[in-house]
């Protein structure tokens, strides 16, 4: 892949600006004000350091680039850059480590570099127990592979010939599992020849995040992770907890064990192990984990080497930063004062208890912190368009490289906890129902004297180094006249001097995102054809009709009214018996005042329809292998028409159903002014009722790098299809 040429000072975007002076101004005071001589972090991140791969780049079976870590380099070439921050840099540089690290002597190791997270192998009685397999199943399959040659060249051949015997997922996020069919295979888990577990909830909240407002979470994806970003100092350079995201193939294979009370222990493969359910903290669905005899704490996510998002940017429901506080808190006296070492599923390790504890509580107390901080400042009047400019964390806080703001910031995560306990509403009423933007802009620019002088007053400010005054009103001129390129032009230099500014790396991939969307207009994207499906067979048929529900457009279903029932069948093996047993779902699936609302467990008593269906065909119309009106035609699903119903064939019913859902689009137009001339979004062909589930971590297939390191022939298509 050929590379940008930012040695000379070049910029990746040939409409990309240098920090200015008021941007290095501001670097210069951090890199003053902080202690840069620290280097605890580095050795603790160096430590137990085994072997990295002979390869940089790791390709899919269609030789695309799902993982790049040689784009990176000019974070080892010992130089500073003004436009990153410089505590960024230095956590920027810190996640460059690649390859196998051994955490405990013989018995835990930790391939790190190889995704967005960390995956771990612990030595079992008789094979290994994986803890996160990563996101995709290319980047845990070069891990494992990996790990295999490092030990053999210590060595260690028994331990490399060992195989995979339990996998465990800290929580529900899809970089902590997507990956798994890269380690184990579906059927190891069915069978029970493999232990997957998982704490309670994490089928559910797995799916469902990326159901009802995935397409909407993947596209924001974009803007907080900078996935179209050059890897360049003036582009993508960090992702805080990790270096980025791979894009190669997630999949899910469904836990046969689920920990189910706040604390469990169990023996896995032959390892004593204390599972804490820490729900409602980084994920909805997470556990910590304690091996006594290793006096080993896993900190899954919960524990990171930064403070994380309370609310995160590419959307989630608002976290409980007391809750997480509490949570850490009771890990800290279960667990933390008897660790010899605490490792996470990102970033290091730490030994030794006394910076184990430093860790804990530093993090404890930011969490907390953070919610009465913020609930102090709300109590006496500051609001959530205020408070991330009032609110300020201890300096004894500040001061700890472990509690700085690279992932998550204080700024958004302070609106984050008010938002939590009093909502979005700053109780002014000129907010409440506020107009919209593309409605107030004509207004403000009229008002103003038109884009001219706005123009050049945002220059004035520009110069000044006042970029968020000057974003004021350029954003309004954007939304006024979304036509007006120098205008966008403009706001986007603005947008890119306040990233350079960010040391979280969600704030500044969203500038930059938004300067690139603002300067080039809406990428070409695409959602890999395979991605989601392990997540549709994890569906639930309740969860499906919700997903339907959220697809119906009210305008076109306006008149409609219609019930269904809907019966599924499962044969069910037991696992202990083999005993096979019927399994039936009975759900009521009703459509009345442009809403179609479903219920689990009931049956109405005079539908218009009734369906009675496998469950294996209900999954195949989810896939979009086949349609219901097919089924229906086949005989394969048995519909009944009810004699006094306003419709005399069921295939009516579906047929007006299937009328007024809509297929939702990735590249949809965020900033003003930056859709695509021409709709070229690569979308796959979907069938009337099939759930297509964009891949949150894995949902890219052709990205606006990809597009420029073939110079001739991808940017002759990406400036006609697109800039035209």
């Amino acid at each position: 892949m050929k590379r940008t040429n930012h040695k000379n000072g070049d910029h990746f975007d040939p409409k990309g600006k240098q920090p200015t002076e008021h941007t290095i101004r501001k670097w210069k005071y951090a890199k003053h004000s902080m202690a840069f001589e620290d280097k605890q972090d580095f050795i603790e991140m160096k430590k137990g350091f085994m072997k990295a791969p002979d390869y940089k780049v790791i390709k899919n079976a269609d030789g695309r680039v799902i993982w790049d870590m040689e784009q990176y380099e000019f974070l080892l070439d010992n130089k500073e850059y003004s436009s990153i921050h410089p505590s960024l840099q230095r956590q920027a540089m810190l996640n460059m480590n690649f390859g196998v690290y051994e955490v405990v002597k013989d018995n835990i190791y930790q391939i790190r570099g190889f995704d967005l997270a960390n995956i771990t192998f612990i030595k079992g009685k008789t094979g290994w127990i994986v803890f996160d397999p990563l996101t995709c199943t290319e980047t845990a399959k070069a891990a494992y592979e990996l790990l295999k040659e490092a030990l053999n060249e210590n060595g260690k051949h028994d331990d490399a010939n060992r195989i995979v015997k339990a996998v465990i997922y800290s929580h529900s996020h899809a970089d902590h599992f997507g990956g798994v069919k890269g380690v184990i295979t579906p059927e190891d888990a069915k069978n029970g020849t493999v232990k997957v577990i998982a704490p309670k909830g994490f089928l559910e909240h797995a799916v469902s995040e990326n159901v009802h407002a995935g397409n909407a979470m993947s596209r924001r994806m974009f803007m907080q992770y900078g996935l179209m970003l050059d890897a360049h100092p003036c582009g993508h350079v960090d992702q805080a907890i990790g270096k980025n995201t791979a894009t190669g193939e997630l999949g899910l294979i469904e836990p046969n064990i689920e920990i189910v009370n706040d604390y469990e222990e169990m023996d896995v493969d032959g390892i004593q192990m204390i599972f804490q359910n820490t729900p409602g903290t980084e994920a909805p669905a997470e556990m910590n984990t304690y091996i006594p005899h290793l006096n080993a704490f896993w900190a899954a996510e919960n524990i990171v080497a930064t403070i994380h998002n309370i609310y995160t940017l590419r959307g989630a429901l608002v976290r409980d930063a007391l809750l997480w506080s509490k949570k850490i808190n009771e890990a800290l006296y279960e667990f933390g004062q008897k660790s010899n070492v605490m490792f996470t599923a990102h970033s290091w390790p730490r030994w030794g208890k006394r910076r184990i504890q430093e860790v804990m509580k530093d993090q404890r107390d930011m969490y907390a912190n953070l919610n009465n901080g913020v609930l102090h400042l709300a109590n006496k009047g500051v609001t959530i368009n205020e408070i991330h400019n009032e609110y300020k964390i201890p300096e004894s806080l500040e001061d700890k490289w472990h509690t700085r703001s690279y992932h998550g910031s204080v700024k958004h995560n302070s609106r984050a906890v008010i938002n939590r306990y009093l909502g979005y509403w700053d109780a002014n009423p000129a907010t409440l129902i506020p107009l919209s933007p593309y409605e107030t802009a004509p207004l403000y620019v009229d008002m103003m004297g038109g884009a001219t002088p706005i123009i050049y007053k945002a220059k004035e400010l520009y110069s000044d180094g006042q970029y968020l005054m000057a974003v004021e009103i350029l954003n309004k001129l954007a939304y006024a006249r979304p036509e007006n390129q120098e205008a966008k032009d403009l706001l986007a230099d603005c947008f890119e001097q306040i990233g350079y500014q960010q040391e979280s790396t969600s704030l500044r991939n969203s500038f930059l995102a938004g300067a690139d969307e603002l300067r080039n207009r809406v990428p070409k994207l695409a959602a890999i054809k395979k991605s989601g499906l392990d997540m549709v067979d994890s569906m639930t048929t309740e969860l499906w009709l919700e997903y339907i529900g959220i697809k119906v457009d009210n305008n076109k279903a306006n008149g409609l009214k219609f019930t269904i029932n809907l019966i599924t069948e499962e044969l069910i093996t037991s696992e202990y018996t083999e005993e096979i047993n019927l399994k039936k779902e009975e759900l009521v699936a009703e459509m009345s005042n442009s809403t179609f609302t479903v219920i689990d467990g009931y049956q109405h008593e005079d539908p218009d329809l009734k369906l009675i269906a496998k469950k294996e065909d209900i999954v195949a119309i989810m896939k979009g292998e086949t349609t219901m009106t097919e089924l229906i035609e086949n005989g394969k699903v048995e519909a009944t028409i009810n004699p006094q119903s306003d419709y005399d064939d069921p295939i009516e019913i579906i047929n007006d159903l299937e009328s007024t859902l809509t297929n939702f689009r990735l590249g949809f137009e965020i900033l003003p002014g930056t859709k695509a001339f021409q709709n070229i979004e690569q979308e796959k062909e979907l069938k009337p009722l099939q759930v297509d589930i964009p891949s949150v971590l894995g949902s890219l297939q052709i990205t606006r790098r990809d597009i420029r390191s073939n110079k001739k022939e991808s940017e002759t298509a990406f400036n006609q299809n697109i800039l035209n």
